[in-house]
């Protein structure tokens, strides 16, 4: 408050009392007194009775008295005062410090108080301050008291203000180990020891958990440089997991340079390592450039003349990981300009501060003003630096206010009346005002229209883990807006949703407020035994609804009164993401959170879809869908990430990227930048044709446990190597379950099951957790390595068609009679080897030597009933064969990983628990792909991947000399890469089409964007025509399994024999052919054929 009254100066004999002081307690009660005075007078007394002045004067006086007094004067301050005079007495530590090397103890003691009682005082905001002039004081001054006085106090802040204080140090250890280290090596063993304790107390603040085990070798390496071999050798076996910082870089860097300029060897190599090893986990690019930077040097003079080949090649693994982090950048950030933000801050508070506190400008009376006193202006000046500190950090929401009435409200109620109550009503003014302000800086005007309807708006961070996905950018959503957020896969998007829907999007308004509702594509619910309405009626959420209601809604999205009465386990994936819709549109929703909505549903169910979205006025959607033609249905704004930024787009996905062309991925297949690569498939025994049928299924019919109408029924169709097959059809017609009948997942009640013994198949089924559920405590890399480490895949013999029934092992238990009347057991099947057309198994019998182990062949083992026995050695058998040839080392898998477009750091580094669902999909294609299998099976492989992603596994399919089939609801991905189609509708499937790989598909005129209706009229070169003869694969030119009759060839032509000169003619138009498919791509020519006339 301003000073009251009067040009006497009642405070002058106190101050005289306090110097005169014969010991310490008179001078507790004068300086007690005095403090008492000024807080009935205002702080501006403390300049104006000149106080300050004449403590100040004391504490440098030549008598120990007015030392101690000055000392003791200045802790009752701080008693009686409380944080208000904390700008007031900053200037004084130094004095205070200086005093720790006094000669009289008595004074010696009391200037430590005094300084414990000032820094007491500090919010967590100001702890860098205190820290940096406490390592000025450390190194100007020349007394080794006042030395160790300031290392103590600098340890003493990192528990000072618990946690926030500890990052507040963490943040700016680079500026304070180095100071602290040449401590360390100072001649008076005090500073020494105590120098060692404090690095070892800041060091604690490290927020890497990795790091924490070894900071006393760290700190030991700094203290003596002979013991840094010691310390990297500790290093290089550990294994860095979390992201490194700037605080871990700052204790590892000067450790690592030290080790890079090391004459030894071995210490070269093992600290090249350790860089590669941390290079991989600092993510962000500036960071890099800033701290990495030093490191190019040594890494690079290892590189070029190390004695070791070895050494040179570890250090140029390391050379490439640190360019690639970005250390060979320059930064182009701009420093930091904290004095510019504070005074700017000062200017924003000006206007919004007590008018009893601010004199007018007599030039510009609209103008800030100017303080109206000078000490009032250092407490400003004091507050407006953290006040620029907190808007730097986002500080905005109403969890932080907290933080403004420490930063701010507290240094302004001692000048003003109202105490408490009115500080924290003006740390809250303040905290608004500067929230509208960064709110109006980061607007566009593409989010300024509608604001009267405005359901969100604030400004806001979000992180997964250690990693940052959005920095400080602005969510505004407007009410019956329809965004679709566009980014690639990992980039946070579900991840954003999910921040959302779970309240932790900083001033997000809370449920009650604005009704948030997620919908993804996976059913939230555990009871999938009861009934679909149970289901819906048992949630919670919904006890107020009607059960007569949730029946319509239902009937809404196509559940019919029988459909309801199922159990919800019985659902394909597209009726249960409906089930999802019909459970949000319950909760009548403000703000509708769609992530995936379109996986696994129909062309038919996607257009319902689209049309109930679009007749919703008054509920904002918030979309992330790879499917490009519903967005540019339904969005009427795009939200695109950018630098860690939202940015607002408004119009469809179409206009979208006509404004971002390098977005165009979004749109066309073609227009991608992923480029995945897909091993080459391994050979088949026996066949020579790419239209020899090697999986085959005949009249099969298949119906689910507990249910009584079939999935199929008498299904009948074949896979040859060129087969690139397409499946379509409504949701729940048994398109998954044919591929499941097809693969050796679920076995037909009736039909055959033919396959060819070597085949190997990779199957991508429909949801991802399918293959890895039980490993997402493993990495991608260490998942890989556990299902392949023992040369087959694990996974194989899991499958239920491969177990043995009670009924096949009781087979095991019965006697075989040899040719010689002998009888035994079979134990064990040991081995394979061909047998004219067909192959015969070692047999190891029970009770017997190896050496009495016999060759069975195939068809006698068939016709006693040992089929499954025998496919089960038949897929270990093709699994070796693929997998078998495969090294499972780290390098390994990780290129294997990155070849289908898996970042190779995510999957050395990050449990599968925390990868997106399109990251987990790459996981499970290469996991697939691994053995080197000729057909590959991807169920709704799309729903999860981006259209980068997308786009680069149809160029990988079109160039692989594999079999193909895929599932899939998006026709333009079908078509594109799919001549012949099977249409399976209420168990029943219908063949069309067979062609070449039509490559028009891939042109970026021809990716018409459409929506999934659409698709198919607007491509109609690329349908294939429905077709009543059968496939090669079919039609019986295939080849004759053994067993079976031989066609009849009576009546064939004889083949006239061709003259030299036609064969040569002949031989040149294979060439052609052959070049012209290595140029162009699609099925591979058969050399036997000859289309053009001889």
């Amino acid at each position: 408050m301003p000073p009251k009254g009067g040009s006497s100066n009642p405070l002058a004999s106190l101050i005289k009392k306090l110097g005169t002081s014969p010991n310490a307690f008179n001078a507790k009660l004068a300086a007690d007194n005095l403090a008492r005075g000024v807080a009935k007078q205002g702080l501006a007394s403390l300049a104006d009775a000149n106080v300050l002045k004449t403590l100040s004067t004391y504490a440098t006086s030549n008598k120990a008295g007015e030392r101690m007094a000055a000392a003791v004067g200045y802790t009752s301050l701080v008693t009686v005062l409380g944080p208000a005079i904390l700008p007031a007495l900053l200037p004084t530590l130094l004095t205070l410090l200086d005093l720790y090397g006094d000669g009289d103890n008595t004074v010696a003691n009391s200037a430590k108080k005094a300084v414990e009682a000032v820094t007491s005082l500090a919010p967590a905001e100001a702890i860098p301050q205190l820290a940096t002039l406490l390592i000025t004081e450390l190194k100007s001054t020349g007394k080794w008291q006042v030395k160790v006085g300031c290392l103590k106090e600098l340890a003493r802040l990192v528990d000072l203000k618990g946690q926030e204080g500890k990052e507040e140090l963490a943040a700016i250890l680079a500026t304070l180990l180095p100071d602290v280290e040449h401590a360390m090596h100072d001649t008076k063993k005090e500073v020494s020891a105590e120098a060692v304790a404090t690095a070892t107390t800041l060091c604690s603040t490290l927020p890497n958990p990795d790091l924490l085990p070894h900071v006393a070798i760290l700190i030991e390496s700094m203290k003596a440089p002979t013991s840094v071999p010691q310390t990297i050798k500790a290093l290089s076996n550990t294994t860095f997991v979390t992201e490194v910082t700037p605080p871990s870089l700052a204790v590892l860097i000067p450790l690592l340079q030290r080790g890079l300029n090391d004459r030894s060897m071995e210490v070269q190599r093992r600290t090249v390592i350790i860089v590669e090893n941390v290079c991989k986990l600092v993510r962000d690019p500036v960071v890099a450039a800033q701290y990495l930077k030093p490191l190019v040097e040594g890494v690079e003079k290892i590189r070029s003349g190390a004695s070791f080949p070895e050494v040179r090649a570890f250090a140029q693994s390391a050379h490439d990981t640190l360019m690639k982090a970005g250390a060979g950048t320059e930064v182009k950030a701009k420093p930091r300009d904290l004095d510019t933000e504070a005074k700017a801050a000062e200017l924003l508070l000006l206007p919004i501060l007590p008018t009893s506190l601010v004199i007018p400008s007599p030039n510009d009376p609209a103008g800030p003003g100017t303080p109206f006193h000078p000490l009032f202006a250092k407490t400003l000046e004091f507050s407006s630096r953290l006040v620029a500190e907190l808007v730097d950090s986002n500080a905005f929401t109403g969890d932080d206010h907290p933080k403004w009435v420490r930063c701010l409200g507290v240094f302004i109620s001692g000048w003003s009346e109202g105490g408490t109550a009115k500080s924290q009503s003006f740390a809250e003014e303040a905290r608004k005002h500067f929230l509208a302000i960064e709110l109006a800086k980061n607007s566009s005007d593409s989010a300024e229209d509608g604001s009267e309807n405005a359901l969100v708006d604030t400004i806001f961070s979000l992180a997964y883990g250690a990693l940052l996905l959005l920095s400080h950018t602005r969510l505004r959503l407007i009410r019956g807006r329809r965004y679709g957020i566009c980014a690639s896969n990992g980039s946070g998007k579900s991840t954003l949703l999910r921040a959302i829907r779970d309240g932790k999007v900083e001033n997000f308004p809370p449920q009650d407020e604005v009704r948030a509702v997620m919908v993804e594509h996976a059913l939230q619910g555990e009871d999938r035994s009861s009934s679909i309405i149970d289901f819906i009626a048992a949630d919670k959420q919904l006890e107020g609804v009607s059960r007569e209601t949730i029946r319509d809604q239902l009937l809404a999205v196509g559940f019919d009164d029988d459909r309801q009465a199922q159990t919800v386990g019985s659902l394909s994936g597209g009726w249960k993401m409906k089930l999802e819709l019909a459970r949000a549109m319950l909760y009548k929703a403000d703000v509708l959170l769609l992530d995936e909505p379109t996986n696994h549903l129909d062309v038919t169910s996607v257009k319902w879809l689209e049309d109930w979205l679009l007749g919703q006025k008054n509920v904002t959607s918030l979309i992330v869908s790879h499917d490009s033609g519903f967005l540019d249905n339904v969005t009427t704004d795009i939200i695109h990430y950018e630098n860690k930024k939202l940015v607002y787009y408004p119009g469809s996905l179409r206009a979208f990227v006509e404004k971002v062309p390098s977005a165009k991925s979004y749109y066309t297949l073609a227009a991608t930048s992923i480029r995945f690569s897909f091993p080459s498939p391994g050979s088949l025994m026996g066949v020579r044709s790419n239209t020899r049928a090697i999986l085959k299924i005949k009249d099969c019919t298949y119906t689910y446990p507990g249910r009584d109408k079939p999935s199929l029924i008498g299904v009948s169709c074949a896979l040859s190597l060129s087969s690139r097959v397409g499946i379509v059809g409504p949701n729940g017609a048994g398109k998954s379950t044919l591929i499941k009948v097809l693969t050796g997942e679920a076995i037909p009640q009736e039909g055959s099951v033919y396959k060819h013994p070597s085949l190997r198949v990779g199957y991508v089924a429909q949801h991802a957790t399918h293959h890895i559920e039980q490993h997402l405590e493993k990495t991608p890399i260490g998942y890989i390595q556990w299902r392949f480490q023992a040369g087959h895949d694990k996974e194989v013999l899991e499958k239920i068609t491969r177990v043995l029934t009670p009924e096949e092992k009781e087979l095991l238990d019965k006697e075989w009679v040899g040719r010689n009347g002998e009888k035994r057991k079979i134990e064990v099947v040991m081995g394979r080897q061909k047998l004219k057309k067909s192959y015969q198994y070692e047999i190891k019998w029970r009770g017997l030597d190896h050496k009495f182990n016999t060759w069975v062949p195939r068809d006698e083992l068939l016709e006693r009933g040992f089929t499954k026995l025998v496919q089960q050695f038949d897929d270990l058998e093709s699994s070796r064969e693929g997998a078998g040839s495969r090294e499972t080392t780290l390098s390994a898998v990780r290129k294997h990983l990155e070849e289908v477009g898996l970042d190779g750091d995510i999957a050395q580094y990050n449990e599968m628990s925390g990868l997106s669902g399109g990251q987990k999909m790459k996981v499970v294609i290469a996991a697939a792909l691994w053995n080197n299998p000729q057909i590959v099976v991807l169920d709704e492989v799309t729903n999860f991947l981006d259209r980068e992603a997308v786009g680069g596994v149809a160029v990988a399919i079109r160039e692989w000399a594999g079999a193909v089939c895929i599932i899939s609801h998006n026709m333009e991905f079908v078509n594109a890469l799919c001549p012949e189609i099977w249409n399976v509708e209420n168990g029943h499937l219908v063949q069309q089409g067979k062609s070449a790989v039509v490559e028009d598909a891939f042109l970026e005129a021809k990716s018409k964007p459409a929506s999934r209706l659409a698709s198919r009229k607007a491509s109609p070169a690329i349908t294939p025509a429905g077709s009543n003869a059968g496939t090669p694969a079919v039609s019986g030119d295939e080849g004759t399994p053994e067993g079976a009759s031989t066609p009849s060839k009576v009546g064939l032509p004889k083949k006239k024999k061709l003259t030299r000169n036609q064969l040569k003619a002949k031989e040149e138009r294979r060439r052609q052919r052959k070049l012209q498919w290595l140029i162009t791509g699609g099925p591979k020519p058969d050399s036997d054929s000859d289309p053009d006339p001889v």
